[in-house]
């Protein structure tokens, strides 16, 4: 009996420590946006309260608000995440040389730097900046802590032309076959991809780079499937829906799906963040190379048809973030492209951002006149997105 009761307590503490293991270690905290207005579909409005029109949005739930400490050696630290940062970029340089830069860094006494990742840089998005056009008016990144230049319109640059790249590459094609590499844009709050090599000028294309040191584990998703229609990351903290509804709606139609949503009886759903949202992108996938869509296949997405009606598209995804651009700052919100960042450029239908990109759609309209194409590259404006609604983990 003695060793039938030892057995039992070794396969307890086993048991314990495998789910401790598997669910206890929040390796890729997601950072907050710092919203914290409320808008409607065109105007800041007063807090919503539960049951209203717009409630669920960005600012009704605080996340892990951004937290930094200048290390006064040119280094920054990043509170939440653990990654510690180059305080200034230095000047633009190509892709390649943005690696012999990181592996030649002993900034602040370390030699460990590196090329930070697209969802390392997306960490440090704040989306309490404001751009109109090609005009910056509060950048997208603390600059109480980062220096973080505009583009140099003396030589012919808009303000917003100082992307930030990462080392993640597209793993499909952008335009007309270019190789392609994600950037976030700091100046208009956007992830796009952009060519490695400028055809016109027949030389390498130079964008800024801002070294990271620190926790490797940083955008590593840990998910598991809990056969309930759910699937945890552990590494986030954060449950997901495993499958979409089949539906795109509106901007204030899904904030109400969400927070009305009963799912493997958790009714405390919510439509996520732009930065929880991305955090589930998979940038090893898309639909040139995997026929698929940039996510885990542990999830499921809808296929869809593009504008031209060909199939083998995937959705935009409703993020509960405003996207403070354009004439109207309160009319446009974020979305995650998990089927290529489609548009149409002389009169061409083509992937021109990339699958994983993150821009922004006017959050209402008639829906009979979308799809629709805006902006210089022909961006596909759909306006009627889909949704994957998120929990937080309760430990």
């Amino acid at each position: 009996m003695k060793d039938f009761i030892n057995e039992e307590l070794i396969l307890l503490v086993i048991c314990f420590t495998v789910f401790y293991t598997v669910t206890g270690q929040t390796t890729y905290p997601i950072v907050d946006t710092n919203v914290s207005e409320f808008y409607s579909n065109n105007d800041v409005i007063s807090e919503p309260n539960i049951g209203d029109v717009f409630y669920g949005q960005d600012a009704t739930y605080k996340g892990n608000q951004s937290s930094y400490t200048d290390n006064g050696d040119g280094t920054i630290t990043d509170n939440v995440t653990g990654l510690i940062w180059e305080k200034d970029m230095g000047d633009k340089m190509t892709y390649e040389a943005s690696f012999s830069k990181a592996q030649k860094s002993n900034l602040g006494g370390y030699s460990d730097w590196r090329v930070p990742t697209i969802k390392e840089l997306y960490s440090l998005i704040l989306f309490t900046g404001k751009v109109k056009g090609a005009k910056s008016f509060k950048l997208f990144i603390d600059t109480n802590y980062f220096n973080q230049p505009l583009g140099n319109t003396n030589i012919g640059e808009r303000e917003i032309d100082a992307q930030t790249w990462s080392s993640t590459k597209y793993v499909g094609k952008t335009m007309n076959g270019d190789e392609t590499v994600f950037g976030v844009n700091f100046i208009d709050g956007r992830i796009k991809g952009y060519p490695t090599f400028k055809k016109r000028t027949h030389s390498e294309n130079i964008m800024y780079f801002r070294m990271v040191r620190g926790n490797t584990d940083y955008g590593k998703n840990n998910f598991i499937d809990n056969g309930d229609g759910t699937v945890s990351d552990y590494a986030t903290g954060l449950m997901w829906q495993k499958a979409d509804d089949g539906k795109g709606r509106d901007w204030q139609a899904s904030l109400a799906y969400s927070e009305d949503l009963e799912l493997a009886d958790y009714t405390d759903w919510r439509l996520p963040n732009a930065k929880e949202l991305q955090s589930i992108v998979d940038y090893s996938r898309s639909p040139q190379t995997t026929n698929s869509p940039a996510i885990d296949p542990i999830f499921s997405t809808t296929e869809i048809k593009d504008p031209e009606g060909k199939s083998g598209q995937y959705p935009f995804f409703w993020t509960s973030t405003t996207h403070l651009d354009g004439v109207n700052p309160s009319a446009s919100a974020v979305y995650i492209a998990f089927g290529e960042g489609q548009g149409k450029m002389r009169n061409q239908l083509m992937d021109v951002h990339g699958a994983g990109c993150q821009r922004s759609d006017p959050k209402s309209g008639n829906e009979n006149q979308y799809p629709t194409f805006f902006g210089p590259q022909g961006d596909v404006r759909y306006v009627y997105n889909y949704v994957r609604s998120v929990r937080t983990i309760k430990m």
